[in-house]
This record gives C-alpha cells, structure tokens and sequence, in this order.
C-alpha cells in the first residue's frame, strides 16, 4: 500500500510541475486535464503526507524515551501514547481513498420515483419522498430539473423523473434505489388506523453521448397531445412524447414542456440513462451473479426503508440504522443516513479485498 502511495505523491508532484509550466498554462485543454488529475490526486496525498509527519513525530518520540530528564521521557511517552491512537484511523481513511472508484460516481443522476401500493396514500408519499430529495439537493447546492411528472387529483405524485446536477451527485444518492415504505395514518382515515404503503426510487447515472450510442432507427417516435393541467397550448398541440426503444422495448414519455422538441430531448436523456444502467447491471451480473459492489442489491423491489410517522422514526433495514427525526428527514436532512451508507459500503469493500 505504501510503495502505491509513494508512487501517487511522485505523480502529484509532477502534476504541480506541470501545472506551473508556462507551455501547459499556454494549452488550455491540457491545463483543464492536467488540473482535474491533481484534484483528484489531492486528498490522498495530503492524507498520506499527515500520516507520515505523524510517523516522524512517532519515531522522535522514541528517541526522546532515553533522555536523561524524566519530565521530557514522561511527555514523550504521553505524545507516543496520542500518536499510536491516531495513526490506525488515519491507516483506514488511506485504505478507503485506495478503494477502486465508481466510474459513476462524479456523474449527475436521473430520479425516478414511483407510487407502488398503497392507491392515493402512496401517490401522497411519492410526492412527499421527492421534495425530500429536493430539500436535500438544495443543502448540497444542487440543481433540480423536473423531467416528467404525473399528479393526481389530491397533491400527489403517480410519478415523477427528474434531473439531479452537481457535485459527485450519484456518489450520494445511489444508495437510495430501492423500495421506500410508509407507515402513517392517512387524512382520510377517519377510524385512526395506520396505513401501509409504498414507493420505489431509481437512481440512475445521467449518460452522456459518449456513454450510449442510440441509433437513430432503433427508436420509434409517436407525439400526441397532452393530458392533465398544463395550459391551453399543452393540451391543443401535439408536444407529448412518446419514445419507444425498438431492441429493448423500453418507453419513456415526456409531456411537460410545451415544446415538442424540448420534450423528445428530456426523453431521449431519460432513455440514454436507463440504456447505460441496464449495460450496467448486466456487466454486474457477469463479473459476479449473487453479489453486489453497493449497499443492498440496488433491485427496485427490495424493501430499504421504512417511515413510521406514528413513532417519528425512519429505518435504513440494510444497515440496522434508526433514527428518530422523522420530520427534519422529511425537510430533507438526510446526510446522516447518506454517511452512514456510504461508510458501510467502503467498510464492505475493505472485507472484500481483504477476503480476496
């Protein structure tokens, strides 16, 4: 692992050399490359670089064991004490940044939200889990576009796609796929009982041209006119979309903006991004059929989470974690729960190399 991390600082320092070279600052191309490696070559290296001034600090500690004056011997034994309980976390955290990256991870996300059972409860809910993600997006200073939504007659969501863009957005959120549960006595319910109910969540990394290559004639394109609110020229005019991938049978339907043009290029975007998670999931499948890389195995029926708003808790089921702060996880201060996936998936990568 060290010899590695040497290897790494070397780079890095090239890197800077390069970096203040007046030929490279000259080529912007090059300088904008160049700078997107030494970023991501900076948290190691920085992190190795305290770990090896703590293990000088250590090794002069030592040292300062065979002095004459036992009041320096005494605060050497201390210092060596606070060193050696540092240096583990710090070994750890190296391990981690080593782990083989997502090549997803700095990529943006298409959400897919979805009412499952439950009727008009889980329509509710699909629209509450949304602005959730949505509050939680803002905090990251995230931008959210809505790509398609169905609504139903009472302020919930049937569906709805959106687009996530930011920093390292996927990194964040893909562990939310999965199948999201609601415990919660419903307006309507005028006998006080709880109702249970569903909804499914899909995180899919936005793909770009470059990831997905379409073929113009494997997709059939129908346009029709739109339905539910919207204003007159989106229900008068043929803007809704519909496109069908002929190879796979995947449809995707657009019909928000009032602009067909601008509807079949959110549809295209939305079927670009499910293309490239079913390449995905079958590279998976061939590297190892009964495991998974993330929390969980990420399939949309599994049962992930639960909110029980009579108890004001929320349980994350594939990590044991509850917390009880129902309703600031609702305005969306979910970073907690997204730590705590986070940190669970790279302890489960550590075990894994480990194991190999």
């Amino acid at each position: 692992m060290f010899a590695k991390l040497e290897n790494l600082e070397r780079r890095f320092e090239d890197l800077e050399q390069q970096l203040a070279c007046q030929e490279v600052l000259s080529d912007q191309e090059r300088y904008r490359k160049l700078s997107i490696a030494h970023a991501e070559l900076r948290e190691v290296v920085e992190t190795f670089r305290r770990y090896k001034a703590l293990q000088a600090d250590l090794a002069g500690n030592r040292e300062l064991l065979s002095d004459a004056d036992p009041d320096i011997r005494a605060m050497a034994q201390e210092e060596i004490k606070n060193i050696e309980a540092r240096l583990p976390k710090l070994e750890t955290e190296l391990k981690v940044l080593l782990l083989p990256k997502d090549p997803m991870d700095e990529k943006n996300i298409i959400l897919e939200i979805r009412a499952g059972t439950g009727g008009e409860e889980a329509a509710l809910f699909c629209a509450d889990l949304f602005r959730m993600y949505c509050r939680y997006a803002e905090t990251q200073h995230w931008k959210v576009e809505i790509m398609s939504s169905s609504e139903t007659g009472s302020g919930g969501l049937k569906e709805v796609i959106a687009l996530i863009q930011g920093h390292r957005v996927y990194s964040r959120l893909k562990f939310e796929a999965g199948t999201h549960r609601v415990q919660r006595v419903p307006a309507t319910e005028s006998q006080g009982r709880i109702h249970t109910s569903a909804v499914t969540v899909a995180v899919l990394p936005e793909a770009e041209e470059v990831d997905i290559d379409i073929r113009p004639e494997d997709i059939r394109l129908d346009v029709y006119r739109s339905s539910g609110p919207g204003g007159q020229s989106v229900n008068t005019t043929d803007s809704a979309v519909r496109l069908t991938h002929i190879p796979t049978g995947l449809v995707v339907i657009c019909q928000d903006e009032k602009s067909q043009h601008k509807n079949r290029a959110k549809a295209l975007k939305v079927l670009r991004s499910r293309l490239l998670q079913a390449e995905q999931e079958k590279q998976h499948e061939m590297i190892a059929e009964n495991r998974r890389s993330q929390v969980g195995s990420g399939d949309r029926s599994e049962r992930i989470r639960t909110y029980n708003f009579p108890q004001g808790r929320v349980t994350d089921h594939r990590i044991n974690l509850t917390l009880y702060k129902l309703d600031a996880v609702m305005e969306g201060d979910i970073q907690e729960l997204v730590d705590a996936l986070v940190t669970h998936a790279q302890t489960e990568a550590l075990k894994s190399q480990t194991d190999v």
